[in-house]
Parts: C-alpha cells; structure tokens; sequence
C-alpha cells in the first residue's frame, strides 16, 4: 500500500498490554498507528515497535473519560497522520469489590473509563469515518460483562460496551462502518498482574488456577486478542458488524 492508501489507526490505552500488541499488530498489517494514553510518554515502547514495522507512529496523550480531552487527541491525530477511519478503544481499567463495598468513586471511575471511554471517541471519530464512508471500530469488553464475583461496576461498564457495539453496528453500517467487540477472557497483563497483588496471590499461582478452567490449557497473551482484533479491522471484513467475540480459550456464552 502506498501512503495514500494507508489506513490511519486510533488505539486507545496503548502503552503497554493488550493496546500495545494491538497497535503493533495493526502496523504489521499495514496502518499507521495513533498510540493514546494518559500520558504520551509512556507510550515510546510501543510508537518504536511500530515505526521498526515500517508503519508512522504518533504518541497522544488522552484522558478517554473527558470530552475536551479526545477530541483534542483526535485533532492531533488528524493534524499528524491524516483522518482515523480505524478505532480501537482499549483503555480501561479494574477495580474488583463486592456490590457492598462499591464505592460509588469505584463505580463512577470503571463507567467512566471503560464505558463512557468508547462513546467519547467513536463520538469523535466517527465524522472521519462517515466523510471516508469507510471505518473500523472495535471495542474492548470483556468475559467480565456475564458476570464475575466482586466485579459489579466493571462488569456493568464491559456489558454496556456490548450494547454500545450493537447500536452503534445499526445506525453507521449505511456508512459503510462496522463496528465490532472483542471480549477476552483471563489475559496475562499487567492489569491482571495487578489484581493479583492486591488480593495477595503470586501471579504465578493465580494463572495456574485460572488455566483448570480453560479448555485449550493456557491463559491468554495480548497477541491473542490482538489477533482478534485485526480480523475485525481487515478491509474483507465488511459483512461482520454487531458481533461479539469471546478470546477466551473456550466457549463463553
């Protein structure tokens, strides 16, 4: 592809994990790629990593949760590498607690970022797309939004994502926009390390008792949903919108 052709990428929470493998997979693919975070900084593994793809790379520092924010990255981006037809909203974040012991600050944050996240920026991106009258969108959710012990405000937010993905598939697909959900299962990252630490588990310990009950005997790499995601993004890929792809090793629902 040439650089005219180029498809420029949003991926949010790019700096590490699960957004980061995917804004490399989509630079292998052949997109330039827009790594958000919170703070740009953090971001320079993963713009490296793709510009050693052959693909352009720009750093953006985003808050997902405020509107002000996005659409300032977006305009960045904009400025930078040209109109995002493809978005991938990564970020968020977990916090587990029982219902009882949500606080509402807990609560606010999860939907915040994980929900209200995605819908500030497909907000803001999606008039690049419809100008394009072509787009990608692709959302995180999780195996968390069927239900998890201790997991209320996050799993409220991931189901709500699955929602958003739907409704969102019915209204842009006249503009030639999919838009998509990758849900995956226990990924080791360092988010989930983190849940370790604060239960006071070995991380180690703690994947091999996720893994009894995988079927395919493994817990999850952010390739694997990276993966997933480029299905999503591929150009052949225009007759699948308003799906839900569980990457969980197993069946889910």
């Amino acid at each position: 592809m040439n650089d005219k052709a180029r498809r420029v990428a949003i991926v949010t929470g790019a700096a590490r994990g699960i957004g980061a493998a995917v804004a490399m997979r989509l630079a292998a693919d052949g997109l330039d790629v827009a790594v958000l975070d919170l703070q740009a900084g953090n971001c320079a593994q993963t713009v490296a990593g793709v510009q050693e793809l052959g693909a352009k790379a720009l750093a953006v520092s985003a808050d997902v949760a405020d509107e002000v924010s996005v659409n300032n990255a977006v305009m960045q981006v904009l400025d930078h590498l040209g109109p995002p037809t493809v978005l991938i909203n990564n970020a968020g974040m977990l916090r587990e607690h029982m219902l009882a012991k949500t606080s509402v600050e807990d609560w606010d944050l999860m939907l915040n970022v994980n929900l209200r996240g995605a819908f500030l920026m497909s907000r803001a991106v999606v008039p690049h797309q419809r100008a394009a009258q072509q787009g990608r969108v692709v959302n995180l959710s999780s195996t968390g939004a069927l239900g998890a012990v201790g997991l209320a405000a996050y799993s409220a937010a991931k189901a709500g994502v699955q929602g958003l993905t739907k409704t969102m598939a019915i209204e842009l697909g006249r503009h030639g926009i999919t838009v998509n959900a990758v849900a995956p299962g226990f990924v080791a990252s360092a988010m989930t390390a983190g849940v370790a630490e604060r239960v006071g588990v070995s991380f180690e310990d703690m994947q091999s008792e996720i893994v009894r009950s995988v079927p395919v005997g493994r817990v999850g790499q952010p390739e694997d949903i990276a993966h997933a995601v480029s299905f999503f993004v591929d150009v052949r890929s225009s007759y699948i919108s308003g799906q839900v792809l569980y990457v969980a090793g197993g069946p889910k629902c």
